[in-house]
């Protein structure tokens, strides 16, 4: 079996979802088991409804309507004819994401969040799944929070590995075609739960993972994985192959491509994990297995927007040491907060983070109880892989420079 994975951006209108079944047809009589995502930006819709709705302001019914109506379209455009199970099964879920909204938020801000945002990839997925069968593509659609099992770390939930593969094993079988979610799970108390942002390429690894798949596929709007961003950097160039290692350290600097937990299941079982274009499915993309670093060994480039630079310095000019560090820390692991680049002087410690407008500012507070902070918000974080001169002076020369750090492999440099 192998495993598909399309994003948002490949299903995020009528057309986008036909292209899905031209794409699968190129794969006739294979058993796939396909992983989708929410549909465009409908995960940052929801994010919105979750804030509005977790803090009592209005506009959440106007938010949850605008929602309705752009699914609905997809289907109209897709399915014509009212009377198909579609417009019944997307009108149920649509009608439980309305009374939850219409109850009280969970206290805790992160399990509401999971029971709110899960409903993007239960919607995409009905409207994908249906469409494909009607297309004369047959498959069977699957609740990944029947499949999925997880602690009960809302937003940043861990995958409980033996109960997973019990689940999934029992449920999926030979011979089929399958359609599920990604990015959503549950926990023991069948709570819905999140994997992480972009959590989906991670959904599609656990699968390809415990079903020792022959192939993990993500499907994006670019050839494969560049060598920078397209959007972001000039005459960026297709990466043919790409070791395992290599494939997490361009994950961990933020390569919006694959996702940072993506990697190793995969490598555990050697399953290959390839990253092509929808929009040119025969074109070969980019291998992710053991081997050579980069074919070909070129600079990579990564950027981060929306960053926060922190500084935490003692109040009494004593050293920073580890005692100071495990407190830091400490404030960080409780709000699931990761750093992406840290650095220390006698008496401070600076650390690059991703800008949460929920957990930020709280962070903030709870480092000021024992700290003196300054901060930078709104900064980006430039990250380059295998490095020369040339593409260091590139990143340089981005902005005023905040700070800056090099390795034997790596060079980042915060830029305002």
């Amino acid at each position: 079996m192998k495993v598909f994975k399309f994003g948002g951006a490949s299903i995020k209108d009528a057309d986008s979802v036909r292209n899905v079944a031209n794409v699968l047809n190129h794969y006739p009589g294979e058993e796939i088991l396909i992983v989708v995502s929410a549909m465009g930006k409908t995960t940052n819709a929801l994010e919105k409804v979750v804030q509005l709705f977790h803090h009592g302001k209005e506009g959440v019914g106007e938010l949850l309507q605008e929602i309705r109506e752009s699914h609905l379209a997809i289907i109209r455009e897709l399915f014509p004819a009212d009377e198909h199970r579609v417009h019944n099964d997307v009108e149920i879920l649509l009608m439980q994401l309305e009374i939850i909204c219409q109850g009280q938020p969970e206290d805790n801000f992160n399990k509401t969040y999971d029971k709110v945002v899960s409903y993007g990839e239960l919607l995409s997925t009905k409207i994908v799944s249906s469409y494909l069968n009607s297309s004369g593509y047959q498959n069977k659609w699957l609740d990944a929070r029947r499949l999925i099992r997880t602690d009960q770390n809302y937003r940043f939930a861990r995958v409980d590995w033996s109960f997973t593969e019990r689940l999934v094993k029992d449920t999926i079988l030979p011979g089929n075609r399958y359609v599920v979610q990604g990015f959503i799970g549950s926990d023991d108390d069948l709570n819905p739960t999140t994997l992480g942002r972009e959590g989906s390429d991670y959904t599609a690894s656990v699968l390809g993972y415990v079903l020792g798949a022959e192939e993990v596929v993500i499907w994006k709007d670019v050839p494969g994985v560049l060598n920078g961003d397209p959007k972001v950097f000039e005459n960026t160039a297709l990466l043919n192959q790409i070791s395992y290692r290599e494939a997490i350290e361009l994950a961990y600097y933020g390569a919006s491509v694959i996702h940072p937990k993506t990697i190793q299941p995969l490598q555990k079982k050697n399953i290959p994990l390839r990253v092509k274009s929808f929009v040119k499915p025969d074109e070969q993309g980019t291998l992710i297995r053991e081997g050579s670093d980069l074919e070909p060994l070129l600079p990579c480039f990564i950027k981060k927007d929306q960053q926060v630079l922190i500084t935490v310095s003692t109040r009494d000019l004593a050293f920073i040491v580890e005692e100071h560090l495990s407190k830091i820390y400490k404030v960080f692991h409780q709000y699931g907060i990761r750093v992406n680049l840290s650095q220390n002087t006698a008496v401070s410690s600076s650390f690059c983070i991703n800008y949460d407008p929920i957990t930020t500012p709280v962070i903030l507070d709870e480092l000021q109880k024992d700290f003196e902070v300054a901060y930078n918000d709104d900064v980006r974080l430039y990250s380059v892989r295998h490095y020369d001169d040339a593409a260091r002076e590139r990143v340089q020369n981005t902005g005023a420079i905040l700070l800056e750090q090099i390795s034997r492999n790596t060079y980042q440099v915060i830029t305002q």
